[in-house]
Formats: C-alpha cells, structure tokens, sequence
C-alpha cells in the first residue's frame, strides 16, 4: 500500500480532517466581459425600469386603479343615497295619493291652507331696535 502524502502542520487541527484544497474559479471583471453582453444587461435594466414605471403610473398602473377604485366607492355610496331618497320619495307619493290625513298635512304645510273656521295666526321675529 503506498504511503499517503503528508499534510504540513499548518493545516491540521487535532481530531479534524485537513480541509480539502479548493481552486479558484476565474471569474470575468466587468472590464473583460464582451460589449454585446453589457449592452444587453443595459438594455434589460432599462426594460424593467420602464415596465416598473408604467406599472405604477400608467393607463392602467397601480395610481389609476387606485383613483378609479375610490371614484367607484364614492359612486357606489351615492347611489345608494339616491334609493334611499328614491324610496322615501315614492313612499310619499304612495301616501299623497291614498291618505287624505298626508294631503291635508301637506296643504296646511306647503300652501298655508286653513279650514273654515279656524283662525290663522303668524308669529314673526321681530329685531331689536337700536
């Protein structure tokens, strides 16, 4: 059997294996690397800046969904304000037309009618004389 090669002191630790030899791997500087692939690494990064704007403030970028989100929230609320006065708008037409006690009350508001009989009387505000 032949006799392994010995390993200088310097890399032995006790109980431990010496750690194995690693060769480095020669990487390209920038420097060194062909213009047609710096060109291209430009030109991607350029491409992403510009898909990441218009993603943001595009047509149909994050802010204009956003705007157009709210526009929609607000729209939404004041349609359902509008049935709700809708509602409350046929419920009185509903009660004008069937109720003579409505009719009466809305005269009497609205037109200032009184029955015979009854006497009419107007309060005013009268201001202070100086």
């Amino acid at each position: 059997m032949p006799a392994l090669p010995e390993v200088p002191r310097s890399r032995q630790t006790r109980g431990q294996s010496p750690a194995p030899l690693r060769r480095k791997q020669m990487q390209p500087s920038s420097s060194r690397r062909p213009l047609w692939r710096r060109a291209l690494n430009y030109l991607l990064a350029f491409a992403v800046a510009v898909l990441l704007v218009d993603a943001l403030v595009g047509e149909r970028g994050l802010v204009a969904t956003t705007r157009a989100r709210r526009v929609s929230d607000e729209l939404e609320s004041e349609v359902q304000r509008l049935r709700r006065e809708n509602g409350a708008l046929r419920d009185t037409a509903h009660r004008l037309n069937t109720d003579p006690t409505t009719i009466e009350m809305k005269a009497r508001e609205e037109l200032g009618l009184i029955r015979p009989g009854e006497i009419l009387v107007v309060v005013r505000d009268v201001k202070p004389s100086r």
